[in-house]
């Protein structure tokens, strides 16, 4: 699994002009699933990017002194097949890295459910669909995960 995390302010999802996800502050996680991944990828996904250290402390010195469970984050999961785009070859990105919506769905599904059985508020996108992402990113903060 690969995810691509951004610090937000606030952040929303739409899909054919309805708005099917919203967060306050949190982190937006775009979700790319291989071949490959397994729920215990996903376990280990959920608890390291929940106790991130990426929020600045309360005092409000800057630096990462916080985790989301710590300032009560929100979490918004969006799935992300073309983070395994390879644009090596040709003009055209090759996505055959991409696990088939058959394993990658249920899997961004049980990621989602992880994450807030640990107690966060979690938001999501629609699996396969054209999805608009809008988002404040703060700091700016963002950082790449892959297990």
């Amino acid at each position: 699994m690969q995810i691509v995390l951004q610090r937000v302010l606030q952040a929303s999802v739409t899909v054919n002009g309805t708005m099917v996800g919203q967060i306050g502050q949190g982190v937006v996680l775009l979700v790319g699933v291989t071949h490959s991944d397994t729920p215990a990828q996903a376990t280990w996904l959920a608890n390291k990017i929940a106790s991130l250290r990426i929020f600045p402390a309360l005092d409000g010195r800057s630096g990462f002194d916080r985790s989301l469970l710590d300032v009560g984050g929100q979490v918004l999961v969006i799935s992300q097949f073309t983070l395994y785009g390879k644009c090596a070859k040709g003009r055209r990105p090759d996505f055959i890295a991409a696990a088939k919506p058959d394993l990658a769905a249920p899997l961004i599904t049980h990621f989602a459910q992880l994450l807030s059985g640990l107690g966060l508020t979690v938001a999501t996108g629609q699996f396969g669909a054209d999805m608009q992402v809008a988002l404040v990113n703060d700091g700016p903060v963002t950082l790449t995960l892959e297990r």
